[in-house]
């Protein structure tokens, strides 16, 4: 629990205090001096939420790259198992795309570059 929290909190208390002994009393500037301090204490309270919100979502968003960083090599180990075992069960299969693969690639990487169209200029 952030600081920020309980000290709006103590402020909240207090100004619904203060705003209830200017009722009880008829003073309104009482009333208002309690109204502004419950306010204020309001707004501390949910800066000190916000916080607690960051912090604890940098907490665990920490722990799921942690996670995710010591299971990575074992999420590549068994992507490359299924991979051989799909290229073990249909090696035709494999071989096509593989070469459809590179054709594409090869296609992509040769072409020529696009030149603008050629500009007609009529005198006359």
């Amino acid at each position: 629990m952030d600081k920020d929290r309980i000290v709006g909190s103590a402020k909240e208390f207090a100004g619904r205090a203060e705003g209830a002994i200017g009722d009880l009393a008829g003073e309104t500037q009482t009333q208002a001096s309690g109204k502004a301090r419950e306010a204020a204490g309001t707004v501390q309270n949910l800066y000190g939420q916000a916080k607690d919100a960051v912090r604890d979502a940098g907490e665990a968003a920490a722990g799921y790259a942690k996670d995710a960083y010591e299971n990575s090599g074992d999420t590549l180990r068994d992507g490359s198992q299924a991979l051989s075992r799909k290229v073990q069960d249909n090696p035709l299969g494999s071989l096509l795309i593989a070469g459809g693969i590179g054709f594409a690639l090869a296609l992509l990487m040769s072409r020529p570059a696009r030149r603008p169209p050629p500009r007609w200029r009529y005198y006359g």
